[in-house]
C-alpha cells in the first residue's frame, strides 16, 4: 500500500480543498476530469506517492464529472449513447494498454502523444465546429466511437493520461461535433470508467479516500460554473483556451519523456 506523508491538519484540508476548486473548474470548462491538475499538485503539495495521488484523482473525478455531465445536460450537450459506446471501449483499451505497458518504449510514446498533442493544438486554431453541431448516430460513427473509445483507453493504460484530453479534439476535428456537445459526452464517459478504476484502487488500498473527498466536494462546486462558462464564451475562445491547458499538458508529458530518456 502506497502512504502518503502528509499530516491530517488543517493544512491538508485547505490544500485539498483548492486542488478540488481548480480542478472542478478546468473539468467544467474543459470536459476532462481535472487529473492532470490534481495528480501533480498532490505529489508537489501533499508529497503523495505517485501511484496514491492517481488513485486518489480516479476517486474524485467521479463526483466532479457527474456535476459536469449534469451540468451540461442541462443545456442538452450530452450526446448519451456515443459516450457509452465510447465507454466500452475504453474500458476495452485500458485493459491492452496496461498489457502493452512493460512491453513498450514508454520515452517514445510520450514524445509520440507530444507531436499528436502539436497537432491537435494547430487544428484547434483552424477548426471550429458550429454550436449546433450535435453527434448523429450512424455506422460509420459508431465504428469511429469505437475505435476513439479503445484508442483512448490504451493511451490511458500507457501514459496515465485522462480521456477527455484526447476524446475532446478528437470528437471537434474528427466527428465535427460542437464543443460543448464533446464536453459533456466526454464527461459522461469517464463516470463508469473511473468508478471501475476506483473499486479496484480501495481494494489495493490505493486511493486516500479523505483526500479524494475533499477533493471531490469541492470540486463539485466549481464544476458547474466552469460548465457554464464554456457555454457563454465564443467557441474560438474556447478552443483557444483549450489549446492553452493542451499546451501545458504537452510540456508535462516532454519533460517525463527527457527524465524517462536521462534514466
Amino acid at each position: 500500500m502506497a502512504e502518503t506523508t502528509a499530516r491530517r491538519d488543517a493544512r491538508f484540508v485547505l490544500i485539498a480543498l483548492a486542488i478540488g476548486l481548480i480542478a472542478g473548474l478546468l473539468s467544467g470548462l474543459f470536459g476532462v476530469g481535472g487529473g492532470t491538475v490534481i495528480v501533480p499538485l498532490l505529489v508537489l503539495l501533499l508529497r503523495f506517492d505517485q501511484r496514491l495521488a492517481a488513485g486518489t484523482s480516479l476517486a474524485a473525478i467521479v463526483p466532479t464529472a457527474t456535476v459536469g455531465v449534469i451540468s451540461y445536460a442541462v443545456h442538452g450537450s450530452v450526446a448519451w449513447v456515443p459516450a457509452l459506446i465510447l465507454a466500452l471501449g475504453a474500458v476495452i483499451g485500458a485493459q491492452v494498454g496496461t498489457w502493452l505497458l512493460p512491453r513498450m518504449p514508454i520515452t517514445a510514446l510520450r514524445w509520440g502523444f507530444v507531436g499528436f498533442l502539436a497537432v491537435v493544438i494547430a487544428s484547434l486554431f483552424v477548426v471550429i465546429p458550429s454550436r449546433e453541431a450535435g453527434l448523429p448516430i450512424t455506422v460509420l460513427s459508431v465504428i469511429g466511437l469505437i475505435v476513439l473509445g479503445v484508442v483512448t483507453g490504451i493511451l490511458a493504460g500507457l501514459l496515465g493520461v485522462g480521456g477527455g484530453v484526447i476524446v475532446v479534439p478528437a470528437l471537434l476535428l474528427l466527428f465535427g461535433t460542437s464543443d460543448l456537445v464533446a464536453k459533456g459526452t466526454s464527461l459522461l464517459m469517464m463516470i463508469p470508467t473511473a468508478i471501475s478504476g476506483t473499486v479496484g484502487n480501495v481494494r489495493r488500498r490505493n486511493v486516500d479516500l479523505v483526500a479524494a473527498a475533499l477533493i471531490g466536494v469541492a470540486a463539485c462546486t466549481t464544476t458547474a460554473f466552469g460548465a457554464w462558462l464554456a457555454t457563454i464564451v465564443d467557441p474560438f475562445v474556447g478552443n483557444m483556451l483549450f489549446a492553452a491547458f493542451l499546451t501545458v499538458i504537452a510540456v508535462q508529458m516532454a519533460i517525463r519523456a527527457i527524465r524517462g530518456r536521462k534514466r
